[in-house]
C-alpha cells in the first residue's frame, strides 16, 4: 500500500555544500516547489549532500515535469508495486505526488541522488502531523521516512542501509527540534525491516495501519552515535 495515507532542482541549497555532480542539477534556473522551502521541514531543499561509502547523497525535491516518467517506471516494478500499490499509468503516480506538492509542506517527495545519479524515491514527512500519529505515541517534530530503491541492481547489497543512515543523519542535522526519525515498513517486507535495523533504527513496536501491519522503526537522536 502507499505509505500511511496517503528537473531535479537544488536551487535553494547553498552550492558550496553540494558535490559538483549535484551542483550541476541546480543550474537550470528553476526553483523547487515552495513547500520544500517551508518551515514544516526546516527548508529540506537546502540541506545539501551527505557523505556515504557509495558517494555523496542528496535529497532533491521532486519536479513532476522532469521526474514523473522516472518515478512511474519505478512504481511499476513488481517488487515496488507489491508494497506501494501505485502501479499504473503516469496519472496514478502524478496524483500521488500532487497530494504532497499541493499541500502545506508537511510531506516532501524527493529523488535520492547518489554520486550524481537519481536512483531512489523518498518521502520525508512530519509524522506527528500525519494520520500515522493516531497509531503510535507521537512526539512533536517526529519526522517520517518512506523510500524505494529504483533499480534492481541497487537492491540487496546493503546500499539501502547506507542511504537510510545518511537520510536520518540529514534529518537530525538539519531539524534540531526533531528528536527521532520514524518509519513504518510493512512487516511482510523483511528486507526493508532489516535495512532499517542495519541503519541504526530500533524496532519499537508492531502497529496496525489501514491496509497493512507495520513495524514501527525509530532512530533516536540520543542514540545516533551508538548504533
Amino acid at each position: 500500500m502507499p505509505p500511511t495515507d496517503p528537473g531535479l532542482s537544488l536551487s535553494s541549497a547553498d552550492p558550496r555544500q553540494l558535490p559538483p555532480e549535484c551542483r550541476a542539477l541546480s543550474e537550470d534556473g528553476r526553483r523547487p516547489p515552495a513547500p520544500a522551502s517551508g518551515p514544516l521541514l526546516d527548508n529540506l531543499a537546502g540541506w545539501g549532500a551527505a557523505d556515504t561509502p557509495a558517494g555523496p547523497f542528496a535529497l532533491v525535491p521532486v519536479r513532476p515535469d522532469r521526474d514523473l516518467d522516472r518515478i512511474t517506471g519505478w512504481m511499476n516494478d513488481p517488487a515496488v508495486a507489491a508494497f506501494w500499490e501505485l502501479a499504473g499509468p503516469p496519472e496514478t503516480t502524478a496524483a500521488h505526488l500532487r497530494g504532497q506538492l499541493d499541500g502545506d509542506g508537511r510531506s516532501v517527495p524527493c529523488l535520492g541522488v547518489l554520486a550524481g545519479v537519481p536512483m531512489s524515491y523518498w518521502e520525508i514527512y512530519r509524522a506527528d502531523l500525519d494520520p500515522l500519529a493516531r497509531h503510535y505515541a507521537a512526539r512533536p517534530q517526529d519526522t517520517g521516512v518512506h523510500l524505494l530503491i529504483g533499480g534492481a541492481g541497487d537492491r540487496g547489497r546493503g546500499l539501502g542501509s547506507a542511504l537510510l543512515r545518511a537520510t536520518a543523519d540529514l534529518v537530525l542535522d538539519h531539524r534540531p527540534r526533531c528528536t527521532r526519525v520514524i518509519a513504518e515498513p510493512d512487516l511482510r517486507n523483511t528486507a526493508s525491516v532489516a535495512a532499517f535495523l542495519s541503519a541504526g533504527f530500533r524496532y519499537a513496536d508492531e502497529i496496525e495501519l489501514p491496509g497493512k501491519r507495520a513495524a514501527l522503526m525509530v532512530r533516536d537522536r540520543a542514540r545516533r552515535h551508538l548504533l
